[in-house]
């Protein structure tokens, strides 16, 4: 179980390190957002999951499991509240960059 549990430790930390390149590949605000919740909030689910196998049943584990239903929760609502806060404040996109209404 150990093995499996570094493995899944390691695809984590993987998917972690090749969203963060896929931050730098938009040039967009709203697509970067996009990118990362995809990585905060699948990244650090895969690490958790993989440290709760590693560890097998115990209080650890529990701790993990409840902070992976915070993260499932809170994660997208933050992110949503982040980029309709930059949409209500007039950060719009024109083709491949963004703009405020009062640049324009």
């Amino acid at each position: 179980m150990e093995t499996l549990g570094d493995i899944i430790v390691i695809a984590g930390t993987a998917f972690m390190f090749f969203g963060i390149i896929g931050i730098f590949k938009y040039e967009n605000f709203y697509t970067r957002i996009l990118v990362t919740s995809k990585i905060d909030t699948v990244g650090v689910l895969t690490l958790m999951f993989g440290l709760i196998i590693k560890h097998g049943v115990s209080f650890f584990s529990s701790k993990l499991l409840l902070l992976m239903f915070i993260m499932v929760v809170l994660n997208p609502l933050a992110t949503h509240m982040i980029a309709r806060s930059a949409y209500l404040s007039g950060y719009k996109i024109i083709g491949d960059s963004q703009v405020k209404d009062d640049d324009l």
